[in-house]
């Protein structure tokens, strides 16, 4: 394994010394969840979430950022009293700046199928990460990059069961409670059918669900933000509803200043257009329409890569992409066919 997969192992795990390399926990000055997640091909997080799979009354401490989806993925497959999760610090932090993770991770709150908090990670282990349960331990072991599990069955040592798994629940009522400061999946759709409409939040649940945990983010070259002003885009929806949908009470993505420069660069790059639409004193309000035919006739879970593809163009000082095509006027987006 080279040095830079070694380096980056370590701070997925959280660990590392934090003056040289980023820890993705979420601590201050470390990455967000976009520059750990999606890691592609993950052995060590696939492990954990077999292993869990259809486990009950799991107590977890000294979860890092990079086990997280692991996690909520096992319980998925579970059943029975909520799962009790001890992040270590800044993880729930980070999810606040994650929109796949953090609506999937504030839904199951909602539901109660875990209960999630802050605190240090236990003292047993090389990662001091451990997932307990009446039928046994799994604590992580090994050197960076190279993580494993190393399971015991309360079959086999049931007072090393019982020892652990006592000091896990110990440590997890002596964390801290922290809320999600994302939304869950079930409120953010709700509020997207009342503030926008069905077609919208129809085609946001769908791409919710197509999504990587770790994509989209809060610092990716193409963020969260760019993300959902196309899709209102798409609906041909005002932007100031748009805002009005972050900013509802109980969704709060981000704050609706923040959205501004995403509008402007898609316009830039010719993917939308804002129409100013004037109502009533005060100043006019922008209509967001899509004008890139791609855009505008791709199915939801496509959008993702439209965007990519035209960010990867390259572009003039203006901001827009440099290509002679695109300069060609546009038929009215009414003559236009949805897919």
């Amino acid at each position: 394994m080279s040095d830079d997969e070694a380096e980056r192992d370590a701070a997925a795990d959280g660990e590392g010394d934090r003056g040289s390399v980023p820890d993705p926990d979420g601590v201050e000055g470390g990455p967000e969840v976009a520059d750990v997640l999606p890691r592609g091909d993950d052995p060590f997080a696939e492990s954990v979430e077999a292993a869990l799979a259809g486990r009950s009354a799991v107590v977890a401490v000294g979860v890092p950022l990079r086990l997280l989806p692991a996690v909520l993925a096992a319980r998925e497959r579970s059943s029975g009293a909520p799962w009790r999760i001890a992040c270590r610090p800044g993880v729930v932090d980070a999810l606040s700046r994650a929109l796949v993770l953090g609506t999937a991770i504030a839904e199951a709150v909602e539901r109660d199928e875990i209960r999630i908090r802050t605190g240090e990670p236990i003292d047993h282990g090389a990662g001091g990460t451990v997932f307990a349960s009446p039928d046994g331990v799994d604590a992580v072991v090994g050197p960076r990059g190279d993580r494993s599990l190393a399971t015991t069955a309360v079959d086999d040592d049931p007072e090393t069961v019982d020892a652990v798994s006592g000091a896990a629940a110990s440590r997890f009522e002596a964390a801290t409670a922290e809320s999600v400061a994302m939304p869950s999946r079930t409120r953010l759709l709700a509020a997207a059918r009342e503030v926008l409409d069905d077609r919208f939040a129809d085609d946001l649940a769908t791409l919710l669900e197509s999504l990587e945990p770790g994509e989209f983010g809060r610092t990716t070259g193409i963020s969260d933000r760019t993300l959902l002003v196309a899709l209102a885009a798409r609906h041909d929806h005002l932007f100031r509803d748009l805002r009005r949908w972050v900013g509802t009470d109980g969704v709060g993505i981000a704050p609706e200043q923040e959205f501004t420069a995403d509008r402007r660069t898609l316009v830039d790059r010719e993917l939308i257009e804002s129409i100013k639409v004037p109502m009533g004193p005060g100043r006019p309000m922008f209509r967001l329409r899509a004008v890139d035919d791609a855009l505008l006739r791709a199915r939801p879970e496509e959008v993702p890569s439209i965007l990519e593809g035209q960010f990867a163009l390259p572009t003039d000082e203006d901001g827009r992409p440099r290509r002679e095509e695109s300069r060609k006027e546009r038929r009215p987006v009414w003559e236009r066919r949805r897919w």
